[in-house]
């Protein structure tokens, strides 16, 4: 019984926030390393990107609170993430076209495009905290939890609850499906060939009649989407705090080049590495191995290898380390 009582508490808090974790971090990723293989620069405004299309959401499901309109035991922001994406969307495209479009015809080195990402960073973190405040904002709603601690004990007369939130489950399954369309879309579609194409050799996909701009304009779509979609996941999931945005950019540039710049299943895979290392380094396994170790042998101290304080610090060290010994990543993508 305390084996098991050891697993489900293990789950309860490092496993299943971890899955969530690594799925909200794999769909920023997914975003950085789009627009790095494809428009090939660093968007140090992908942080920001996610906290505009989840403030856009935010204000739109308050509307539909207002009036009366739900989702049912599903969270209302569900229905109101198709007018959060449009207008990232057109906040990215418009972005591209008074700043980006300037640089490209320039043909500028990429590391100006990462300059020109700052300052549109700065630019939509001041844009959001002006229009939805720099406080946090709770905007969930519906059922809490599939399943209750409470209700896991009675089902199985452990010590130990295993709680799975509504929002945890959400992100995990969006997370499967928009993966799974973004993949099918990249390798199945005649428009997600041609980015492919563009993204391995530019002059040669120009000599096959693909148009560049059509392209950037596809790409810029898809980021808006999957920082859209990230950036609610990740509301819903904690709460919503445009700081913390701005703060996640090291991890999901972490995923990214953990897995390897311009790949996406190696942004996908980096997602879950920094979001299970940062989990597992800043959990206290006193309660663990308190039922793992013989009696009398229990742990006084929390056993905490870094405080939650710390969790970027985790993110930061992994970076480092692939960066000096394996720039292109788990999956060998392009080198930093």
């Amino acid at each position: 019984m305390d084996i098991l009582n050891a697993i489900v508490a293990f789950a309860n808090f490092v496993l299943v926030p971890g899955f969530a974790y690594g799925a909200q971090l794999a769909l920023g990723a997914l975003g950085v390393t789009l627009i790095y293989g494809i428009l090939r620069f660093s968007n140090f405004a992908h942080g920001d990107t996610m906290a505009f299309g989840a403030m856009v959401t935010i204000l739109v499901t308050w509307w539909f609170q207002s009036m009366g309109i739900s989702f049912g035991v599903l969270p209302t922001a569900l229905l109101a993430l198709p007018f959060g994406i449009a207008a990232t969307a057109a906040l990215l495209l418009g972005t591209d076209r008074v700043i980006y479009r300037f640089y490209r015809k320039q043909k500028a080195a990429p590391v100006i495009l990462v300059i020109a990402s700052m300052g549109v960073m700065f630019v939509m973190n001041g844009l959001v905290r002006f229009i939805i405040g720099p406080d946090n904002q709770r905007f969930s709603d519906g059922e809490r939890f599939i399943m209750r601690a409470r209700e896991f004990k009675e089902m199985t007369g452990l010590a130990e609850g295993l709680a799975l939130k509504t929002s945890q489950a959400i992100t995990i399954v969006t997370a499967i499906i928009v993966v799974a369309a973004l993949f099918w879309f990249l390798n199945r579609t005649r428009t997600g060939k041609s980015m492919r194409a563009f993204s391995d050799n530019e002059d040669l996909a120009l000599l096959s009649g693909i148009n560049p701009e059509r392209v950037v304009t596809v790409t810029w779509i898809i980021v808006a989407a999957l920082a859209t979609i990230a950036g609610v996941l990740y509301g819903l999931d904690k709460s919503f705090k445009p700081f913390t945005y701005f703060q996640l950019l090291l991890p999901i540039f972490a995923s990214a080049i953990v897995g390897g710049l311009g790949s996406p299943i190696g942004a996908i895979a980096g997602g879950f590495v920094i979001a299970f290392s940062e989990v597992t380094v800043t959990y206290a396994f006193k309660k663990v191995l308190g039922y793992l170790a013989p009696e009398g042998w229990e742990p006084d101290t929390l056993v905490q290898l870094l405080s939650t304080d710390y969790k970027f610090a985790v993110s930061f060290a992994i970076l480092i380390i692939v960066l000096l010994f394996r720039p292109t990543g788990l999956f060998a993508g392009k080198s930093v």
